[in-house]
C-alpha cells in the first residue's frame, strides 16, 4: 500500500477540499460541533484512547510520555481496529485525522499518526 500523507486538524477548524479523507479519531463527538459542519467521512471510535486512559491523561503535559506509551500499548492490543483503520485509509493520497484537543502537539491523534506511520 502506498503511504498516505496523514495530516492533523482540529475539529473546530473548517474543512477544506485539501483535507482528503477526514477521519475523526476521538471516542466522543467534539463538544459544540454540528455533524453537518464537521464533514467527517469515517469515525472509527474503537481506535481512539480508551475512556480510562483519556480520563487519566486529562491533557496534563507531565503525563504526555506515559500517555504515549500507554496509548501505543492499547493500539498494539487492538490490532483489529488498527487494521480496519488502515483498510479505510487504503488507496488514499491524503488523510486528515480530525481531533478535538486544544493542545495540537500532545493529543491522541499525534500518537496514532506516528503509530500508523511506523506500520506502513
Amino acid at each position: 500500500m502506498a503511504k498516505p500523507q496523514i495530516v492533523l486538524k482540529r475539529a473546530y477548524e473548517p474543512s477544506s477540499s485539501d483535507d482528503g479523507l477526514r477521519i475523526l479519531v476521538e471516542r466522543l463527538w467534539p463538544r459544540g460541533l454540528k455533524k453537518a459542519d464537521a464533514a467527517i467521512d469515517h469515525w472509527p471510535k474503537n481506535v481512539a484512547p480508551t475512556p480510562a486512559l483519556r480520563t487519566w491523561f486529562g491533557h496534563r503535559p507531565e503525563r504526555w510520555d506515559a500517555f504515549k506509551r500507554r496509548y501505543r500499548a492499547e493500539l498494539s492490543d487492538n490490532e483489529e481496529a488498527v487494521v480496519d483503520l488502515l483498510d479505510i485509509m487504503a488507496g488514499q493520497r491524503r488523510v486528515t485525522f480530525v481531533f478535538a484537543a486544544k493542545d495540537e502537539a500532545r493529543n491522541g491523534a499525534v500518537v496514532l499518526r506516528a503509530y500508523l506511520m511506523s506500520k506502513l
